[in-house]
Parts: C-alpha cells; sequence; structure tokens
C-alpha cells in the first residue's frame, strides 16, 4: 500500500506543479508572448517576406562609353532577363556609384570604350560588374545575370566566326563538352527553402528558453528572497518538480513544435519530404532537451530583461554554427564543440536533411541520439540546479525563522 501511495502521492505533486506553472504562463503576458505570439506570427511574417525565394527585376545602373550595337544588345539581354531590370543609364562611373550609395539601383555594368572594338579583333573585352554586397540575394542576382548573358552572346559570336556547315557542327564548336545543371535539394536557388527551414528549428528553442527564463526572472523579482522554488509540501522532490514543469512546457510546445515543422512549410509550400510520423519522432527529444536546456539556463537569470539579452545575442551564431548557412568543414573546431551544448545544432542539421534533402530517418540516428544524450544531460542539470535552488530556499527561511525567534525572545526579555 505505501508503493500505491507513494506514486499517488508523486503524481499529485506532479500535477500541482503543472497547475501552479501553467497558471504563471497565463498569468504573465511576457511569457504569454514568446510561447505564443512569437511562435506562431514570427514564422508566418518571414516565411511571407522569404516566400518568393529569389529576387526579381532587380535595379541596375548601365555605364555604357562603347555606344555599339554589341554593348546595346548585351544590355538588352539584360533587361530582358526576368532577375534584373536596367534602371539608369549613367554618364560615367561616378553618377552610377552615386546612384548605388543613394540606394536606387544594386549593381552597375560598366563597357569600356574599347568593347566591341576588341571583339571585332578576335581580342578579350571585358564587361566590368560592380555590385552592393549590402544584399546577398541582389548581389547574386546582379552578378550571376551579367554572368549568363556574357557566355550566351560568346556562344553566339563563335557561332557567328566559326566555318560550320550544319547546326550540329556550330554545337560542338562553341560547346564541344556539354553539361546539365541540376541544382540539388534546392532547385530555385531561393532562401526559404535552405535557411528558413533552419530558422524554424531554431525559433523552438530560442522560444522555449526566453519564456522559461522570462518566467523565472518574474518569480525572482516577485519574491522579496529571490526563491525561484517555493517552499511547500508539493515541492519537496526534484524529479516532481522537474517533470511538473516540464510538463507543462511540454504541452504548449508539442502544438507549437508541430505548427512550427509541419504546418508553416506546408503553407508556403517549403520542402516537405519526410513523413509526418518521422519529423514527429526526430521532434519529440528535440522538444525535451530545449526544455531542459531552458530550465538550466533559468536558474542564472535574476531579472527579466537579463534572458532577452542573452539569448536573442546567440540567435545568429547558433545559425551560422548549425552548419546551413556556412560549411561545416570551415568553422574551427573550437566553436564547433561550443555548438554541441544547444540542441538546435544537431536539430537543424537533422530536420534540414529529414524534410529539405528526403534522407531517410536511418541517416539522421547520429543526430537522433546526440539529442536525446542532450535530454539525459540537461535532465541531469535541471535537476542540480533546482536542487541548488531548495537548499537556498531552505536556508533563507531557517535564516528567517532564526530572525524572528531571536526577535521574539527580545520581546520577552524587554
Amino acid at each position: 500500500m505505501s508503493i500505491f501511495r507513494n506514486i499517488y502521492e508523486g503524481l499529485a505533486d506532479i500535477c500541482y506543479v503543472w497547475w501552479e506553472e501553467m497558471k504563471q504562463v497565463f498569468h504573465d503576458e511576457g511569457v504569454i508572448m514568446f510561447f505564443f505570439l512569437v511562435p506562431l506570427a514570427y514564422p508566418l511574417i518571414y516565411s511571407w517576406i522569404y516566400n518568393n525565394e529569389v529576387v526579381r527585376e532587380v535595379p541596375v545602373a548601365v555605364v555604357d562609353e562603347s555606344h555599339s550595337s554589341l554593348s546595346r544588345k548585351f544590355i538588352r539581354m539584360c533587361d530582358a532577363s526576368p532577375d534584373v531590370a536596367v534602371a539608369y543609364h549613367a554618364q560615367d562611373l561616378d553618377e552610377a556609384k552615386s546612384l548605388v550609395s543613394r540606394q536606387l539601383v544594386k549593381g552597375v555594368y560598366y563597357f569600356p570604350s574599347d568593347f566591341d572594338v576588341n571583339v571585332n579583333r578576335m581580342q578579350q573585352s571585358t564587361v566590368s560588374v560592380y555590385c552592393d554586397m549590402s544584399l546577398m540575394l541582389a548581389y547574386k542576382a546582379v552578378f550571376q545575370t551579367a554572368q549568363a548573358v556574357s557566355m550566351d552572346l560568346g556562344t553566339q559570336l563563335k557561332t557567328k566566326w566559326g566555318k560550320n556547315y550544319t547546326a550540329r557542327e556550330e554545337a560542338i564548336s562553341t560547346k564541344p563538352l556539354d553539361f546539365d545543371e541540376v541544382a540539388l535539394f534546392n532547385p530555385t536557388g531561393g532562401y526559404g527553402s535552405s535557411i528558413l527551414m533552419g530558422v524554424l528549428i531554431l525559433i523552438l528553442q530560442q522560444t522555449l528558453a526566453l519564456g522559461i527564463g522570462l518566467s523565472a526572472g518574474t518569480t525572482r523579482e516577485n519574491s522579496r528572497f529571490g526563491w525561484l522554488i517555493p517552499v511547500t509540501r508539493h515541492y519537496r522532490s526534484l524529479l516532481r518538480i522537474v517533470l511538473g514543469k516540464a510538463l507543462c512546457y511540454f504541452m504548449i510546445y508539442a502544438v507549437m513544435g508541430v505548427w512550427l515543422t509541419i504546418a508553416v512549410p506546408s503553407m508556403f509550400h517549403f520542402p516537405l519530404l519526410a513523413h509526418w510520423t518521422d519529423i514527429l519522432m526526430f521532434i519529440f527529444p528535440y522538444t525535451l532537451a530545449s526544455i531542459f536546456f531552458g530550465m538550466t539556463m533559468s536558474c542564472m537569470v535574476k531579472y527579466r530583461e537579463n534572458v532577452m539579452l542573452l539569448m536573442v545575442f546567440v540567435s545568429v551564431p547558433l545559425l551560422f554554427l548549425s552548419g546551413i548557412s556556412w560549411p561545416l568543414q570551415n568553422i574551427p573546431s573550437f566553436w564547433q564543440g561550443v555548438s554541441w551544448l544547444f540542441p538546435s545544432t544537431f536539430a537543424i542539421r537533422g530536420y534540414v536533411r529529414l524534410n529539405a534533402m528526403g534522407a531517410p530517418f536511418c541517416d539522421v540516428l547520429e543526430e537522433y541520439r546526440f539529442l536525446w544524450m542532450q535530454v539525459l544531460f540537461y535532465f541531469c542539470t535541471a535537476i542540480a540546479v533546482y536542487h541548488f535552488q531548495i537548499r537556498l530556499s531552505r536556508k533563507d527561511l531557517t535564516r528567517r525563522l532564526d530572525e524572528k525567534r531571536q526577535q521574539q525572545l527580545a520581546d520577552a526579555v524587554e
């Protein structure tokens, strides 16, 4: 009977901690914002912005000092492309640079005065391309358009000058080694299909850590003695405290995880190659690891503002360290080791492989195992830091009782 009684008391304490934590979540406007509004709204705004995948009709300026039929043909071909629009014809390069500095154009095509002369002399001619590097998508459109037009125009000139009798001979002489360019895993070459998948995963971890840290900061600010763990009979077991709080967060983010990893990619037609059961099975340990990671970090938060300064600051570095926006082999070993401390690193890699590359679940078993290892590690650290908080709370309570008893004795003596 004592075993069943202990089980009943344990479940009752877990439910009590869960209920108290749930009430605190819904009574704190900041936690509501990070647990509900940000995960719901931020992916929608981000996805709407990048839903077109690539930029079109990027404005450029042209400086044509050649004034030849060949330079005009080059300009017309660039203007006819879907990525670039010739917006200005500048008199010289200084005027074109002024247009770039005023953000009226994103690039400049410069044709020297000997552009047509060199071509007719059977000499190599050049077209200078100046790009605004502040926006990589615009730079890509301006540069690649000029590159494609120059290759196409060069092929036409080879065909014109070649002494060939058939179309087959012209094709072989202008392009002796033919090839087909196939973009793997990102056929549109867009931002949403490559980077946004990792951003959605990172949002889950960051909002969880922000919400849990904000809740802990609120508890400390409202407590006179900075207690994080109430000293009541329902908070007598570390395991029950951690499980009760984790259950509250998991119930909320079980819904948010499905929204971020399945619903949002489906709404905006991002790659969704994995079966929904594989996604849920992979996201399950990631959600748990993020919860215990947030609970561990929350014990380091003394004021509400601290967690926002910490977690928002590391968001962009974590995206780079995951290896989806910067080659993993080019990241120093030290920073790769640092990235292993965060659950988002392995979750982003595994989720992108599953969803964007169509990998089977067996190909992400390494990331899956690392996530479960982080679940165990951060579960232990959460218990350790909560144990420290309980000791601190009991120590402060004992000190208060001793001070009160001494004051009563002093009053009785007087």
